[in-house]
């Protein structure tokens, strides 16, 4: 905080101000939610004219192209703007890759294939929310779940609050929508799926890496992609057996991702790659002509997380519940202390939970062999030798 109290910017959009500074360039300063603190950059010139074009372009770099009041810097009533220009502002402030581009591309089909192309903020209502639900839930390109109905109009919800707009609708928490699935596979049935990926006619690598790290892991499937052992990424300690589902500046989410012990079974892997583990970004199809071979329920029931909830359910038997907060940890459900990290093998932490995977994992390899273990494993022109999951 300055020592004296500031006066009057110069000039002020949203949260970002300008102000003078005595024989230096203008000076930039706003409070960053996320950091909880004050922020101060340069605007790089003394001209005023250039300072508040260097703010105006500061403002857009974090919150892209939304409207304001050039007095106040308030987001200027937009609704009578159209939706689709509000959709479009918001989606310029996220990644390419971020989830909600998909979701809200189901809002914008939506409105091209229902003639709603040109419809205003205000015409945004609860009728028309429900008549996107019947839409996309009648599809009959493929079935969509309600949560993933639901999250086109929290996203469309989120793009009108963003341009200062109030939806006109109320969206329904996806806790209350989604059906949780209640098959879970047993240990018999997890290598049987090994032995499908390791099928001389089926053989699917893919498959086989992303069956491994999900069994070990007990990983979101989003988490068992981003497994990576470059040393930039601080994920695979190697002497500590320790992998981080996290990678080094990734932003954690509501979905936490935990930093977590590695059966020995699983390291041997690790420590034979060299940089990304999982080298595709789905598995979509070898795990469809899996669940299609295994006669696996379907509909929801047995996607990709299905080994997730499979092993953690395997394991909180054998846990017993006194010591399932250590599943939970596993899990990310459950955050670990500092404290925790530093001492993952110690039993009171979670040794018991990585036993237990350990012994999951012991078997699988016994009902298909080969599923964790090989005699030989190549790393480009270096040969590993592994017994028992261990070099030698």
């Amino acid at each position: 905080m300055p020592k004296t109290k500031r006066g009057k910017p110069i000039y002020q959009r949203g949260e970002f101000r300008l102000y003078e500074r005595p024989e230096r360039n203008l000076e930039i300063i706003w409070y960053d939610e996320r950091r909880k603190r004050e922020r101060c950059r340069s605007a790089g010139t003394k001209s005023r004219q250039k300072g508040m074009i260097a703010l105006d372009n500061l403002y857009v770099e974090i919150h892209g192209g939304v409207p304001v009041c050039p007095t106040c810097g308030q987001p200027l009533d937009q609704k009578g703007e159209m939706a689709t220009v509000l959709i479009a502002n918001y989606r310029e402030t996220k990644p390419p890759k971020d989830a909600i581009h998909s979701r809200l591309d189901h809002v914008l089909d939506f409105m091209e294939m229902t003639d709603r192309i040109e419809d205003r903020c205000e015409d945004l209502d609860e009728e028309w929310a429900q008549s996107f639900r019947d839409w996309l839930g009648s599809r009959e390109d493929r079935e969509r779940a309600p949560g993933t109905i639901e999250n086109g109009l929290i996203q469309l919800a989120a793009a009108l609050r963003f341009g200062g707009v109030e939806p006109g609708f109320q969206t329904i928490p996806t806790i209350e929508v989604n059906r949780t699935p209640a098959y879970r596979a047993d240990v018999e049935t997890i290598a049987a799926m090994f032995r499908f990926a390791m099928s001389e006619k089926r053989r699917s690598d893919n498959l086989l890496r992303f069956l491994r790290a999900s069994v070990a892991t007990w990983a979101r499937p989003d988490a068992v992609y981003d497994i990576n052992t470059a040393a930039k990424r601080r994920q695979w300690f190697s002497n500590a057996r320790v992998l981080a589902l996290n990678p080094d500046g990734r932003k954690q989410t509501k979905k936490y991702r935990p930093t977590i012990p590695v059966a020995h079974q699983f390291a041997a892997h690790l420590d034979g790659t060299k940089g990304v583990y999982l080298p595709v970004t789905s598995i979509k199809t070898a795990w469809k002509l899996m669940e299609a071979q295994l006669k696996l329920p379907g509909q929801g029931e047995s996607g990709q997380k299905l080994i997730r909830r499979s092993v953690s359910t395997i394991a909180r038997k054998r846990l017993g519940e006194e010591h399932w907060v250590q599943g939970k940890m596993m899990l990310g459900h459950h955050k670990a202390s500092t404290s925790d990290i530093y001492a993952l093998p110690d039993p009171v932490n979670l040794g018991r939970a990585l036993a237990v995977t350990e012994a999951i994992i012991d078997e699988i390899e016994a009902l298909a062999p080969g599923a964790f273990y090989r005699t030989f494993t190549a790393d480009d022109t270096k040969v590993v030798p592994i017994t028992n999951g261990k070099k030698t």
